[in-house]
């Protein structure tokens, strides 16, 4: 069943607000309007096709960005699309998909496809994992038999793809590079500029997130379809609870009441002061986030004047476009978890952020200044946001979604559920008792009471259906009172110089400056307040060692991390085929010295992604041991991402390097034209030279 009938739209709104704002009432006709102009019958982008238009009767992202992306698609589909105009919402999302075109890469499913993650850093996946987003549009839309099919089919290979080349066993998480947050120096540490091996193997809370999702769906679905706890439905319900618990685990930070943005790689997972909106709303309205910390993790994420930062802290001499900025997509994200959480004063907050932002822009715009809400702000080589469209397609999304649910509660099922701040009320309803929402063949009234009294919300007492419309009497309740965080605009300090240790007998001697703090394995281990030296015991392993600036209790982005310690390295045996014998009983980490120069380090489709299997003749167990090993674009040779294994002392190990699968395998990449591995063939390559091997504690 429709609920909302598609926006077809010819000089009257599909949809309409009587309200006593006439501002609310003119801002959603032209998020309407505006999403009609975002529908197209082809699309282009600088490096697809020569440059050259192809159909697709789609949704382009932007005034100034006429292509499809994954991400931008499905959140804006997850916002409002899919109800809209589940059709074009469809045929966009199909157009995401690609089948294998590499042979003997997928085996008997060559036929099935795929998401397809963007182009991206160091290569785009697995250094970027977000693709599964896909799946939080394509959940909507699963009345449709054809489409419920292609969806069960490309969930299934995506998932076990990511299982095999992204999920780490030993954390417990999804390697990969924050969602949406993809320009590396506006969050993560600014030599990510030059190097993207770090986000290859860092863990981050939004795209894990994600994953929890696509799991719970795959769950659902098999259920559906019939099997038992026994069978699919079983294994991904376990797959996901257990994702869930490691979410918990490793991204909470007890001291902020707020889980971070992301962690460093397995052998060193450095926690790191970085938060992000958009993955703290996921966290909350997943139910990853149990109440009592879903609850404080939106009340403690600051705030700025006129709306919300879609990272804290701001990270200095960093141009305005993530940084320093607010997205209004994310903050109806954020407006989703404050209803969640029932913070009346966040709800009211975000909704007069985008309606202030919307209308001083004259335009759905794709971001903000964070602390004028200015289109541009001017700042010498810092200023920005660097790059901004009007009728962004998920700003678009994100506002209609505000009035649709945001104030009149609307949900995905067509239940009424308002939740709306009694501060509002003057603004929406004057002099008048009730405010309504037009959908065309239904229409939702909302009736206020006759005392607000003190309660901080307004919900739905009795409904009743007359004829068309919907009417709700509106009743008190009671709202969590967290107030706002106003530091939004706070910046970090900027990074340090990586740590210098220098040996000292059987100790390593570390000079730290004033006011920064020195870690190891990711562990603290001291904060300096003067000038002065640390000394760090030996551990005839390797020792990995990073540090962070501390300003006004606020700690920088890590530095580089310096290992030391035994390095080992195995005998090359043939291109692809190493051997190495075991000194001691223990924990390794192997990686490889490499450089790939098949693309920029910004963009393309060529990351190098291997498979490691290591086979030893002092078995530990019946099975080979397998890591993948990721080599991103780079400009000079650098190290790959580290795998784990173990062996037995005088054990002679065979390691052997093998193909594995990116991007350019799709062949929804057969038309890309701006680099290597697209129209002219899969390429999955880098000149491969050293193999490391260092014992861990």
């Amino acid at each position: 069943m429709a609920l909302l009938p598609a926006l077809a739209m010819a000089g009257e709104p599909a949809m309409k607000t009587r309200t006593a704002s006439a501002e609310f009432d003119r801002l959603f006709v032209l998020a309407q309007t505006e999403l009609e102009q975002d529908k197209v019958d082809a699309i282009t982008d600088w490096s697809f096709n020569d440059q050259k238009p192809f159909p697709c009767v789609c949704f382009e992202t932007g005034e100034k960005w006429h292509y499809v992306w994954t991400r931008d698609l499905s959140y804006a589909a997850d916002l409002a699309l899919a109800k809209l105009d589940p059709e074009r919402t469809k045929t966009s999302l199909r157009f995401k998909l690609g089948a294998v075109r590499t042979p003997g890469v997928q085996g008997d499913q060559s036929k099935w496809k795929l998401v397809a993650q963007d182009t991206g850093s160091g290569g785009s996946w697995p250094v970027s994992t977000d693709r599964v987003v896909w799946f939080l549009a394509a959940r909507h839309l699963l009345g449709d038999p054809v489409f419920r099919k292609e969806v069960e089919q490309a969930l299934f290979m995506t998932l076990s793809q990511d299982d095999t080349f992204a999920f780490d066993p030993e954390v417990g998480l999804y390697r990969g590079e924050t969602s949406f947050l993809d320009w590396r120096e506006q969050n993560y540490p600014a030599w990510t500029a030059k190097d993207t091996t770090f986000i290859a193997e860092s863990f981050a809370l939004s795209t894990n997130v994600l994953h929890y999702e696509a799991l719970r769906l795959a769950e659902r679905l098999n259920r559906e379809n019939g099997d038992t706890d026994k069978d699919n439905a079983g294994f991904y319900a376990a797959k996901a609870d257990a994702l869930r618990d490691a979410i918990n685990r490793r991204f909470w930070n007890e001291s902020r009441g707020m889980y971070m943005s992301y962690i460093g790689p397995a052998w060193a997972p450095v926690p790191v002061e970085s938060y992000d909106l958009l993955g703290t709303s996921l966290v909350i309205t997943s139910g990853v986030a149990p109440a009592d910390r879903a609850q404080r993790a939106l009340a403690n994420y600051p705030v700025a004047e006129y709306g919300s930062p879609v990272i804290w802290p701001q990270q200095p001499a960093t141009p305005i476009y993530h940084n320093r900025a607010m997205w209004p997509f994310v903050s109806e994200y954020a407006l989703r978890a404050a209803r969640a959480t029932k913070n009346a004063e966040r709800i009211a907050f975000e909704i007069r952020s985008l309606m202030r932002g919307t209308a001083k822009a004259g335009s759905n715009m794709e971001n903000y200044e964070l602390t004028t809400q200015a289109v541009h702000f001017e700042d010498g080589k810092l200023s920005g946001p660097v790059v901004n469209s009007p009728r962004q397609l998920w700003s678009v999304a994100g506002y209609l979604d505000m009035v649709m649910r945001g104030v009149f509660g609307v949900e995905d099922d067509g239940a009424v559920t308002p939740m709306l701040p009694t501060q509002l009320v003057p603004e929406l309803f004057g002099d008048g008792d009730t405010i309504a929402l037009d959908l065309g063949e239904r229409r939702v009234v909302l009736r206020k009471p006759k005392s607000l009294g003190s309660a901080g919300l307004l919900v739905a007492g009795t409904q009743r259906t007359e004829g068309r419309e919907t009417i709700v009497d509106l009743v008190p309740q009671d709202a969590s009172v967290q107030g706002l965080r106003r530091n939004g605009a706070q910046f970090a300090p900027p990074q340090p110089e990586p740590p210098k240790p220098v040996r000292d007998g059987e100790a390593w001697r570390i000079a730290m400056a004033a006011g920064t703090i020195l870690y190891s394995e990711g562990k603290r281990i001291e904060r300096v307040d003067a000038d002065r030296e640390v000394e760090v015991r030996m551990t005839g392993t390797s020792q990995c060692f990073s540090a962070t600036n501390v300003a006004d209790e606020i700690e920088s982005l890590p530095s580089r991390t310096t290992c030391v310690g035994p390095e080992l390295h195995a005998e090359r045996a043939s291109p692809r085929v190493w051997h190495w014998m075991a000194p001691n009983d223990g924990r390794y980490r192997v990686s490889f010295r490499y450089r790939n120069a098949n693309g920029p380090i910004n963009t393309g489709i060529t990351a190098g992604v291997m498979r490691l299997g290591l086979m030893c003749d002092k078995k530990l167990g019946p099975w080979p041991q397998f890591a993948t090993i990721v080599m991103p674009h780079n400009e000079a040779e650098t190290d790959s991402t580290s795998g784990t294994f173990e062996a037995k002392a005088g054990a002679n190990c065979t390691f052997a390097l093998n193909r594995g699968t990116n991007m350019s395998d799709l062949d929804h990449f057969a038309h890309y034209t701006g680099g290597k591995g697209g129209a002219s063939g899969p390429l999955n390559e880098a000149d491969i030279g050293t193999l490391t091997i260092v014992p861990l504690p």
